[in-house]
């Protein structure tokens, strides 16, 4: 018994979401008004996270993502990343933040096992970053990425959600993040997926833009292979710099036929895709290996082909009904 879906796709990597609450409020991932939030009883214990994940390496699970909401936020986190790293084969545990609380807490982080972290920055400019995330200071994160660095973490990756009228403007001030740090700046296209933001397709930009920008700059681009993590992105490294630029296509250029991600949402439901409505309740197997993993075999054999994230059709009717800080980035 393996994690493969009826397309072959072997899956050995789990995103966690460990919570649906945030301290910012960027315009992508909710709306203005926020979400609904769990309560405290509703979401996973760190001890059924890990009976849960204790069921899947048999399997073939290897990687783990800690994510939310922001997964800082909530209390003992370091708790949770060093039960999982006690695992016998897990070999890889990373942690996607949007940074603010970073910089005080990275060093529990990595005591109790946290191997990688991707920063999610969608401005470098105080003004902008408001306008996108809405609160919190931008001065934060980059204390965040600082520590990062200081503390050696390869790779680092910075995640920046294009928008057009946004930051659009910002392209060359990323680009040259990777020219004199090993830094890994990643592109996103801006993906559309609960309908809250009914201003998606004035903000989407396709990353050719991106792209272009660099050529236009002189910078010459060359394919970068053997980046840890890489996952789904395209990446490119401009010459003689020391890190790399990664591109996430989700909807010019659909990559899941290389997908090999499965979900487990804060209130304990599996997710086999991101954009499909399709869930299962684990908790009642909590305690349950064997059925646990019966479960896991019949989400798999759920899992669609393919989303149907694109410009004609940007949500479809079965798509999800969650935003993505309630399933997890």
């Amino acid at each position: 018994m393996i994690l493969e879906d009826n397309y072959g796709r072997k899956h050995d990597y789990l995103r966690i979401s460990i919570t649906d609450r945030c301290n910012l409020r960027c315009i992508y991932c909710m709306g203005e008004g926020g979400v609904k939030l769990l309560d405290h009883d509703s979401i996973l214990t760190y001890e059924e996270i890990i009976k849960f994940v204790k069921a899947l390496v048999p399997l073939g699970l290897k990687k783990l993502r800690i994510t939310g909401g922001e997964p800082l936020v909530r209390k003992g986190v370091e708790n949770l990343i060093g039960g999982l790293s006690q695992l016998d084969g897990i070999e890889d545990i990373a942690l996607t933040t949007n940074g603010i609380l970073l910089e005080p807490m990275i060093d529990k982080l990595l005591a109790n096992g946290l191997k990688r972290v991707n920063i999610s920055l969608d401005s470098l400019r105080p003004e902008t970053f408001k306008k996108i995330s809405r609160v919190g200071n931008v001065s934060d994160v980059l204390k965040g990425i600082k520590a990062a660095l200081k503390k050696g973490l390869n790779p680092l990756k910075i995640n920046v959600v294009l928008m057009k009228g946004f930051n659009d403007d910002e392209i060359y001030d990323f680009l040259k993040l990777t020219l004199d740090n090993p830094i890994h700046v990643r592109f996103i296209e801006y993906m559309p997926l609960d309908g809250h933001d009914k201003m998606w397709k004035e903000r989407y930009l396709p990353l050719t833009v991106v792209k272009e920008k660099a050529v236009s700059l002189g910078f010459e681009l060359q394919r970068a292979e053997g980046i840890i993590g890489n996952g789904t992105a395209e990446t490119w490294k401009i010459h003689g710099s020391q890190g790399t630029v990664g591109f996430i296509n989700p909807v010019s250029c659909h990559f899941c036929e290389s997908c090999t991600r499965l979900r487990l949402t804060a209130d304990g439901k599996f997710k086999p895709c991101l954009y499909w409505q399709e869930e299962i309740n684990i908790r009642k197997a909590i305690d349950d290996p064997v059925k646990l993993q019966e479960l896991i075999q019949y989400g798999l054999k759920m899992k669609h082909e393919k989303h149907r994230m694109d410009l004609e059709n940007p949500i479809a009717e079965t798509g999800s009904a969650r935003s993505m800080v309630q399933i997890g980035g």
